[in-house]
């Protein structure tokens, strides 16, 4: 990843999943790391302590005693992130970020006193998952134009694509991922759970969904649909069908995903 002349001094809000990726890498983009807050600190002193960074923890983060900071990027769940930006205390005027697709940039109405902006990485993150960050795309968003500067010069030294992306477009954007993404996963989880019933291996289906990725990723994703939906082939969706007997909300899903083919095919 490339490094900047002049690194930026950055807080984290955070120790989850998303805090724990986002840290080291932007210590590698050549970042300085100055501290990491969490509620707990052994979570905090988990990310922190290898960077070199302060550890601070406690339900109300004040920031007001170190030294400022460029960047507060706050990464925590979602329905966290209300509280944790009223409760803390931030230098006036200072940059503060969420890592979220969901929330809107209007979550820092409640610190009138600082400059809000949106640093939200498109990508899953999962312990022991290494991430190819320069193909990570980086959807920014700003209060101003200074703000926005700022996000953009730190998220070009993780990923070779950086995007403005409004909270309106974003929320799109993460229904989108939610379906490319966790719809995805537990679809192949269920697929996983039918093989193990018939005491078949897991990877009989590497290949068909290598292939099916492959195909939707080269095209447009309904132009390469295949299956019995789209055929029609009314006699074995009916035979699928009674095979999920045993799996009644299965069923209704199956169900539901072959009105959904036929009704864009």
């Amino acid at each position: 990843m490339p490094t900047v002349p002049t690194p930026f001094t950055i807080i984290l809000l955070g120790a989850g999943r998303v805090a724990s990726q986002l840290a080291p890498a932007l210590a590698s983009a050549g970042h300085r790391l100055a501290a990491v807050w969490s509620r707990h600190e052994a979570s905090a002193r988990a990310v922190a302590a290898p960077l070199g960074g302060a550890v601070l923890s406690g339900p109300a983060p004040d920031f007001t005693a170190l030294p400022s900071a460029d960047l507060y990027l706050l990464a925590v769940p979602d329905h966290a992130a209300p509280a944790v930006i009223s409760a803390a205390r931030f230098p006036a005027g200072a940059l503060v970020a969420h890592t979220s697709g969901a929330l809107p940039l209007a979550l820092f109405a409640a610190q009138p006193a600082v400059r809000g902006g949106v640093f939200y990485p498109l990508q899953t993150f999962s312990p022991g998952r290494v991430i190819d960050w320069p193909a990570v795309p980086m959807c920014l968003e700003a209060a101003d134009e200074a703000g926005m500067h700022t996000l953009t010069a730190v998220a070009h030294t993780l990923s070779q694509r950086v995007l403005a992306v409004g909270s309106a477009q974003r929320q799109q954007l993460h229904v989108a991922a939610v379906f490319a993404s966790n719809f995805t996963n537990h679809l192949l989880g269920l697929a996983d759970a039918l093989l193990s019933e018939a005491r078949l291996p897991a990877d009989l289906l590497h290949p068909l969904v290598r292939e099916t990725v492959g195909k939707a990723l080269a095209n447009p994703p309904f132009s390469v649909q295949t299956g019995p939906a789209v055929r029609h082939d009314e006699a074995t969706i009916a035979t699928h069908l009674a095979a999920l007997a045993a799996h009644p909300s299965w069923q209704t899903l199956y169900a539901q995903l072959t009105a959904s083919i036929q009704a864009v095919s």
